[in-house]
């Protein structure tokens, strides 16, 4: 696995244009059961996917924070949310609360997330290749295949599935 996701960056690199051009068709005609298409290949590539075999969001990229992430994860650390806010994140450029620092604090040796049962919603909804009018999320897929790998995998997938001419 590690060998893989040193290589995985070059390999989404590789593909962008071809992954490119396949969004932009994507956008322009997008099939009617593209959601259900969607659901299909995600759970097909996620029987196959051991993300604490890789945990490589946690340890290259930090989500979003929204306020009742702040809230929720405060009130399961006993912290008042400014306390938490103090401690682990910052503002980003976008003005969005992201984590001072990566890898993810909370992620442990063994790859678990130590606040898992509530964890953000941007985590919880990573990689993304599940979500209703996916077509929509089509830069975000894009830097999320060179992350991870089952994003990738997805995405290749995808190409084959459902060829667009």
């Amino acid at each position: 696995m590690e060998h893989y996701l040193k290589q995985l960056p070059k390999l989404a690199k590789d593909k962008h244009s071809e992954n490119k051009k396949y969004f932009d068709k994507l956008k322009k005609k997008t099939p009617k059961d593209l959601d259900y298409q969607m659901q299909t290949i995600h759970d097909d590539v996620f029987k196959k996917t051991d993300c604490l075999q890789c945990a490589n969001c946690c340890k290259t990229t930090g989500p979003l924070f929204t306020t009742s992430d702040i809230e929720r994860i405060a009130k399961h650390l006993r912290m008042k949310p400014q306390q938490f806010t103090d401690q682990y994140l910052r503002i980003d450029e976008d003005k969005d609360y992201v984590l001072q620092q990566v890898p993810c604090t909370f992620l442990d040796a063994e790859n678990y997330c130590m606040i898992y049962d509530v964890r953000p919603k941007a985590c919880r909804e990573y990689p993304h290749t599940d979500r209703k009018k996916f077509q929509q999320i089509s830069n975000l897929t894009l830097q999320n295949v060179a992350i991870c790998p089952a994003a990738f995998a997805v995405v290749e997938e995808m190409k084959k599935r459902i060829p667009l001419k």
